[in-house]
């Protein structure tokens, strides 16, 4: 696999990816090929964003995030540190998911009215 460094934050996007050039990718940091990276978005320190995943306009992923293949991560939401976004997973726009978390694949996350990420019913 093929590699570039994104201009903002000099992070490891594949070539195929795309990456909106306001995104700020960390140096430690892969975006695989497929994926795709809104407007504003920022990737934390040593992060991973898997094959076909999307990451929305404004998203914040912390330190050491996998996400996984075909994950989506809906606009403006907030992803915590160390956590595991499991593949076809989708955090709605604007949800909040714990450092430490851990999504099961293909599960729905939304906004509790705690702020911690809840399963949509």
């Amino acid at each position: 696999m093929k590699y570039r460094r994104h201009p903002n934050g000099k992070g490891y996007v594949a070539v195929g990816a795309e990456v909106d050039a306001s995104a700020f990718i960390d140096p430690t940091s892969y975006v695989e090929e497929g994926a795709r990276v809104g407007p504003n978005a920022r990737i934390g320190s040593g992060s991973w964003v898997e094959q076909s995943a999307a990451v929305g306009a404004g998203v914040v992923v912390g330190a050491h995030v996998h996400i996984g293949a075909a994950a989506i991560i809906g606009r403006g939401s907030k992803i915590g540190s160390h956590s595991r976004i499991g593949a076809k997973a989708v955090v709605i726009d604007g949800a909040h998911v714990d450092n430490d978390a851990t999504i099961a694949p293909g599960e729905v996350v939304r906004r509790s009215a705690g702020g911690d990420y809840a399963k949509a019913a």
